[in-house]
């Protein structure tokens, strides 16, 4: 970069970690004193959950702060009448703008790979503190569907990788193939081993149950490609997951003809979602006037403010009706992505007039 540039970056970076510690540390406090009161641990436990909200935080806020970021950049320069000065020199918006682009994408790009770490799981780390004082990660009453067999779990315990009171059938023509029943199953690493497992055979004449077997299992392995995130995620309706679990989770689904719009919804909220800030950032970079003398620039900032938090809020409305399957997850995440930076790009390569 050059010096003009590492003057807006270094710039544009303070401004934004500012934003983004305040933000957060606002949000922490907020969830504390909604939520403080149900922590029944201990204080280091309280501080574990404000950790994890703050984490959490991180994710949701980071985008709107890379725009309150320009925001407050861009009005600083102008009335410091730095932006007028450079524009004298001959720079135009395009070469100004990019050290912010390069700055964007980077966060953007270090949140992404954030989302394939324990990071992603920042909000269930922080939940597990309310009620019950300790970091317990359980789900009860869970069904799902393995090929031609459905199973029900009674309780799973991701933390030990153990689930409780499993009971599983296979169905064959509209009947019942087998059933079975274990009181513990165990993740092996690819598939759940299954112990003292009790299998009760069926078998028909002329569409008519007429006698059943039985069988004991010591050990019997079944659900593979089910990791616990997996089938908790099923559970959860999709919920925090990273985002290599929720590829698999996606692939598995998608081979038992599941529903999978909840799990393309959470992956799409992390990574096309905040692609929101691009198109929006050039808009405003563009439109806030680079002169302060006959402009009213608090009302210009309190424009771009509000513009920023009702798009952030429109496209995380539209996002959520995507997850629910209102309308397809691709459409309520792609399009308004596309069109914000269609205008964008209309704004950034139009014509420059340096006054």
């Amino acid at each position: 970069m050059k010096l003009y540039q590492l003057y807006i970056a270094k710039y544009f970076l303070k401004n934004f970690i500012v934003i983004l510690l305040g933000m957060t540390i606002m949000f922490v406090l907020i969830n504390y004193l909604t939520y403080g009161s149900r922590i029944n641990g201990a204080f280091n436990q309280k501080i574990s959950y404000m950790f994890y909200s703050w984490e959490h935080s991180l994710s949701i806020l980071y985008p709107l702060a890379l725009v309150f970021g320009v925001i407050t950049t861009k009005i600083q320069l102008v009335k410091s009448n730095t932006m007028g000065a450079l524009y004298s020199f001959g720079y135009t918006n395009k070469r100004l703008l990019l050290p912010i682009l390069i700055i964007t994408t980077l966060i953007y790009v270090i949140f992404i790979f954030l989302q394939t770490t324990s990071f992603a799981y920042a909000k269930d780390d922080a939940d597990s503190f309310i009620g019950n004082g300790g970091k317990v990660k359980a789900a009860e009453k869970l069904f799902l569907k393995y090929n031609n067999t459905y199973i029900y779990i009674d309780k799973l315990d991701q933390a030990n990788k153990k689930i409780y009171g499993l009971s599983l059938f296979e169905v064959e023509n509209n009947k019942i193939k087998y059933t079975m029943k274990s009181p513990v199953g165990i993740y092996n690493g690819s598939s759940w081993t299954l112990k003292d497992a009790v299998m009760k055979t069926n078998y028909y004449e002329n569409e008519m149950l007429t006698k059943y077997s039985t069988a004991k299992y010591t050990n019997f392995n079944t659900l593979d490609g089910y990791k616990p995130i997996v089938i908790d995620s099923v559970g959860d309706n999709g919920g925090s997951m990273k985002l290599g679990d929720a590829y698999e989770t996606y692939k598995l689904l998608a081979n038992q003809n599941i529903d999978t719009t909840k799990i393309r919804a959470s992956v799409y909220s992390k990574t096309i979602l905040p692609m929101f800030i691009f198109g929006l950032i050039v808009l405003i970079f563009f439109k806030i006037p680079y002169l302060v003398r006959y402009e009213n620039m608090t009302k210009i900032a309190s424009i771009a403010i509000a513009a920023s938090l009702l798009i952030w809020a429109s496209f995380t409305g539209i996002n959520f009706f995507g997850s629910n399957g209102v309308v397809l997850p691709e459409i309520a995440s792609f399009v308004p992505i596309i069109i914000l930076s269609i205008i964008g790009l209309k704004s950034y390569f139009s014509k420059e007039i340096l006054v």
